[in-house]
């Protein structure tokens, strides 16, 4: 470890605030941390096609990495994800022993997230301009091209650990909701217009019918956030008592969503990386190799009418597991509505190589169900896995409950009680979140959604957890001696 500690040692940090920060200075430190995310968001990296900026394919890796492929953010927050989703992996099957709870400890951890993270972002800035996942405008810009990317999502990394230390919540909940903000305006302001045109211009009996086909994934996007905004007010509470004040007692929230919607952002990311990582798999078309690559992965390079080329999946174990169809059907709306949409999803079939030779063909309906099913148990072990990690399981809130002198009433106050009792609930509750949030974003994706339906669902719990941040935010302010207590 001692060469581990060497190069963390060399890897920049931001420190904390000698002070803590009132309301008003933490809403300045995150409104120039936006300003800058939306400074990359909207800047072309030098070299890039411009037709990368306008490819539908990408709606989906964009809402999920905070990206926009083409601009200086085309990496987003993807590295921070992953190396986030690889640290826990590692730690949880105890490959690396640190003691979380050990401040020192702790901040060892943290320090080799960033270092893979950084890793992982220049990783991804070859891959992304290599593939083609990121169309150049020539093959001579390639190195520039890459460097434009890596340092940007560096600045990235960066600017997520100011958000947490000095903004109001991390910088990848609001970088995510930024992006979807601002895809879900585009996308109005894409539908607006011609579907009034397509509403108006057929009138009679069937201007109603025609208008909501052609407003369809504006209404699944506010469907998707009604009840998203209904399932974030669903909890069970459990009441308590105070063990040394008697009289004095109070109530424990176990929210249906326990985990929010990360298993679904850990879960989409894994899915949506590889089918990025594997875009390699696209130039073996020869050799002993290539069956076994079309098995896992098959690709196929498509040309725009501006000549930029871009990878497309189209087949194998990875389309199966992942929510792409091939260009035009990327949605409803990119086909011409739901009517040729749902067509083709119960008539088509994906090719699908076997290693030992031969295709088989697998229509698309299967394809929904196998992606839909492989979301589910990901968002379960991710749910999962997250609760026990974050502190959030039965023994580790029965045992801060006992540590500040909360107890059941009618039981003797003991902390194996009180997980006895967690026990009924957060391990089932955790299980019907993660499968709901699996079922939602899984049914807003496939609809269309304005800002897909993941996006939408992200967007929700972010600014409902934001939301109580600025609440106990204006408590601590308003209470000092709560806030005394609490630091």
């Amino acid at each position: 470890m001692g060469i581990l500690d060497s190069i963390l040692s060399l890897i920049p940090h931001v420190k904390k605030p000698s002070t803590p920060l009132s309301f008003k200075e933490k809403l300045k430190w995150t409104a120039v941390v936006m300003a800058i995310y939306f400074g990359f968001f909207s800047t072309p990296a030098f070299g890039v096609s411009r037709a990368a900026l306008s490819q539908p394919v990408l709606q989906l890796i964009n809402i999920i990495f905070a990206a926009r492929t083409g601009t200086l953010i085309t990496v987003g927050i993807g590295p921070i994800v992953l190396s986030s989703i690889v640290l826990q992996l590692i730690q949880g099957t105890g490959l690396l022993k640190i003691d979380l709870s050990d401040p020192q400890q702790k901040g060892k951890f943290q320090g080799i997230q960033k270092l893979s993270a950084i890793v992982i972002a220049v990783v991804e800035s070859i891959i992304f301009t290599s593939t083609g996942y990121v169309p150049l405008a020539s093959s001579s810009y390639f190195g520039i091209v890459v460097l434009q990317l890596a340092v940007s999502a560096i600045i990235v990394i960066f600017l997520d650990e100011i958000m947490v230390k000095y903004g109001l919540t991390s910088g990848i909940n609001l970088f995510i909701a930024g992006g979807v903000a601002y895809a879900v305006i585009a996308g109005t302001v894409n539908i607006l217009i011609p579907g009034a045109q397509i509403a108006l211009a057929n009138g009679g009996a069937s201007a109603i019918p025609n208008a909501f086909l052609a407003f369809g994934p504006l209404i699944f996007a506010i469907l998707v956030m009604l009840i998203s905004i209904y399932a974030y007010d669903m909890k069970v509470e459990l009441p308590l008592a105070f063990s040394q004040l008697r009289g004095v007692g109070g109530r424990l929230p176990i929210p249906f969503l326990y985990v929010s919607v990360l298993p679904v952002i850990l879960a989409t990311s894994l899915i949506v990386s590889l089918s990025v990582w594997f875009s390699f798999l696209a130039h073996v078309n020869t050799g002993t190799f290539a069956s076994v690559a079309h098995f896992i992965a098959l690709y196929q390079i498509q040309q725009s009418a501006t000549g930029a080329t871009s990878t497309i999946l189209v087949g194998g174990v990875l389309y199966l597991i992942s929510p792409n169809f091939p260009l035009p059907y990327q949605s409803p709306y990119g086909i011409g509505g739901y009517g040729p949409y749902v067509s083709y999803l119960l008539s088509s079939s994906s090719q699908f190589y076997m290693p030992w030779g031969g295709i088989i063909y697998v229509p698309e309906w299967i394809h929904i169900i196998t992606y839909t099913l492989f979301l589910v148990i990901l968002c379960i072990i991710f749910g999962k896995f997250w609760v026990e990690m974050t502190g959030q399981s039965p023994k580790s809130v029965s045992e801060q409950l006992q540590g500040i002198g909360w107890q059941i009433p009618g039981f003797r106050r003991d902390p194996r009680i009180i997980e006895s009792v967690l026990n009924k609930y957060i391990p089932t509750i955790t299980v019907l979140g993660s499968i709901f949030v699996a079922l939602l974003a899984s049914l807003a994706t496939l609809t269309g959604a304005i800002g897909s339906g993941m996006g939408i669902l992200l967007t929700v719990g972010i600014m409902y957890m934001l939301y109580q941040q600025i609440e106990r935010e204006h408590m601590l302010e308003g209470y000092s001696s709560i806030n005394n207590l609490l630091s």
